[in-house]
């Protein structure tokens, strides 16, 4: 039995996907989340930009001796889990092998689609990991660099038009492919699940990155005999590099739960 929370972070509000599963899953454990929406999106960063930030992040949850750290940022999974891993001294989780398993156990017809920020997709991360993972696919790949910066402003809901002509402009190729599993390489993306559905169609699998870092954390723990005793409620706070009630009104409506007394504003860069 370990008490110690569970660490999880994003540049935004994307990585709450992970949250709500790992909510769900693991109703005992504590989650300290860290979302860094003053310097949103990281996705057109540089590299050593995203590393900079990403080590910052960790920095700022390390301060909570937390016993794993989810990266719930498919920019910093596919960029710099590595390295992270390698400084951390405990299990540090991505996104992006997760996605990229349960995308291959899906596919019938070995054409797979993946939509990610920029960074992502020319690091060549999920790529590879496919390769890895499932040599005999075909993995299309498509930068969808609006999206998070709409998602994090409230656009993410079906009827909204700036969201789907976003989707309309980055998608059709995808469809034209003829994939029938979409990896959704960014935790922001899951919220598009409708617009992107629309987009694709019903027969086309969703696959959601914050969904699966969450299993994978589940059987981590589980593996490490490091989950937290079945008998208590575990909680959830909230930090964000922002506004508070920015991050607050909208994370309301991601989790599905209020947290409008939860959320703090952290200077990040002192970490």
């Amino acid at each position: 039995m370990d008490r110690r929370p569970i660490g999880v972070f994003d540049s935004g509000l994307g990585g709450l996907t992970a949250v709500r599963q790992l909510r769900a899953q693991l109703p005992s454990e504590n989650i300290i989340y860290f979302g860094d929406t003053s310097r949103v999106p990281y996705g057109n960063r540089s590299r050593d930009t995203i590393l900079k930030y990403a080590r910052q992040d960790m920095a700022f949850l390390r301060s909570f001796d937390p016993k794993i750290v989810v990266i719930a940022c498919g920019t910093v999974s596919s960029n710099c889990l590595s390295v992270l891993q390698a400084e951390a001294g405990i299990p540090v989780i991505g996104v992006v092998e997760p996605v990229v398993r349960r995308a291959a156990s899906l596919t019938k017809n070995r054409k797979v689609g993946l939509i990610a920020t920029r960074a992502s997709v020319s690091s060549g991360a999920y790529e590879g990991a496919f390769r890895r993972i499932a040599p005999a696919a075909e993995v299309y790949s498509q930068a969808c660099p609006l999206f998070v910066p709409l998602v994090e402003e409230g656009h993410f809901r079906a009827g909204d038009r700036l969201i789907e002509l976003a989707a309309e402009e980055y998608l059709p190729a995808l469809k034209a492919a003829g994939v029938d599993t979409l990896a959704l390489g960014c935790t922001h993306y899951p919220l598009l699940a409708e617009v992107i559905g629309q987009v694709m169609g019903a027969d086309v699998a969703l696959v959601d990155a914050g969904a699966e870092a969450a299993k994978e954390c589940q059987a981590v723990l589980e593996a490490r005999d490091a989950l937290a005793d079945a008998g208590q409620e575990g909680f959830a706070d909230y930090y964000t590099s922002d506004r508070a009630a920015d991050f607050q009104r909208l994370a309301s409506l991601f989790l599905g739960e209020d947290v409008m007394s939860q959320a703090r504003q952290i200077d990040i860069t002192q970490y």
